[in-house]
């Protein structure tokens, strides 16, 4: 009878041990998970607290001096504290902006009282020539893009990706314009090449643009051939219109800069008091166009696709 108590003793005791054991085992095992879930959410807060902090990273200001550059820096999502003065509708994104005067002209007072980091501008027109001085004695930073074609305008879009941390953007935005301008390009590619006479107008005057212009890549994208080619380097040039008739334009494009309806004006005068231009067999065979501007600028802007679509229909017309 003892020996069977002893013995139920002895179950019993072990009993408790091994549940004591599976029960402080248990506790671990909850414990370990707790700590490691803790971890895990510890981790994961700080990594949303990291991409919170990338997300609210702020630009550093920045100004743009023309409209070109700051469509550009709205479609890689670029903050701006200073814009262009102009007529024409700017992004939203600005709506808080200062307004730094005309692009040939800018404001120094008002873009010094922004203290940007830098001032964003382009060559056209000889604008680098002219304003590097200006920029220099307000010792002011600024830097110069080639937006003279549409690959110079790539390679702004590009640079200034990598600049501001905008890569993919800058990216994407180029896919989308090479995969829109080829296609347009390849419905031209077994039509014969006109010859094309392009006229820029300021007011007052006009020059000639050179294959070598925003407005002369486009019409060679279009297939047109620019009856001033080469001229050693230059964007544009002074007119003759002697020497214009010689050229025997099939095509003669009107471009307004600065005042379009005043250019427009102009233009229209010109033609109707100089004889010489009744000569022009564009003008006989009524393949004189007028640009529009918001499409046709002195650079290269987001519009390419849609200018390049219009320019087809002037140069190709049924």
């Amino acid at each position: 009878m003892k020996r069977n108590i002893m013995f139920s003793v002895v179950i019993l005791s072990l009993l408790f041990l091994l549940f004591g054991c599976g029960t402080a085992d248990n506790e671990n095992n909850v414990n370990n998970n707790n700590n490691e879930n803790e971890v895990t959410e510890e981790n994961n807060v700080n990594d949303d607290n990291e991409t919170a902090n990338e997300e609210e990273q702020e630009d550093p200001p920045l100004v743009a001096t023309t409209v070109a550059l700051v469509e550009i820096l709205d479609a890689l999502e670029i903050d701006l504290v200073g814009i262009p003065t102009s007529y024409k509708e700017l992004p939203e994104r600005y709506d808080d902006a200062k307004e730094v005067g005309m692009a040939a002209e800018p404001d120094m007072e008002i873009i010094k009282s922004l203290q940007p980091e830098d001032v964003l501008s382009v060559t056209t027109l000889d604008h680098e020539y002219d304003l590097q001085p200006v920029f220099d004695q307000a010792d002011v930073p600024v830097t110069f893009y080639d937006m003279e074609s549409v690959e110079g305008m790539y390679n702004t879009i590009l640079e200034l990706g990598e600049t501001y941390g905008r890569e993919e953007q800058a990216q994407a935005i180029i896919d989308d314009f090479e995969e829109r301008t080829e296609a347009i390009e390849a419905t031209i590619e077994d039509k014969e090449s006109p010859k094309v006479l392009i006229l820029l107008g300021v007011p007052g005057s006009y020059l000639i643009a050179t294959e070598d212009s925003y407005l002369g890549d486009l019409v060679r994208r279009a297939g047109g051939e620019n009856v001033f080619k080469e001229q050693d380097g230059l964007e544009y040039i002074a007119a003759n219109t002697e020497h214009l008739q010689q050229a025997e334009p099939d095509i003669i494009l009107r471009a307004a800069h600065g005042m379009p309806d005043a250019v427009v004006e102009m233009f229209d005068k010109e033609f109707a008091e100089n004889d010489i231009w009744k000569h022009f067999k564009a003008v006989q065979d009524d393949r004189v166009y007028d640009l529009e501007e918001t499409l046709f600028g002195t650079t290269a802007n987001l519009a390419v696709p849609e200018a390049l679509e219009e320019l087809l229909d002037m140069l190709y017309e049924d």
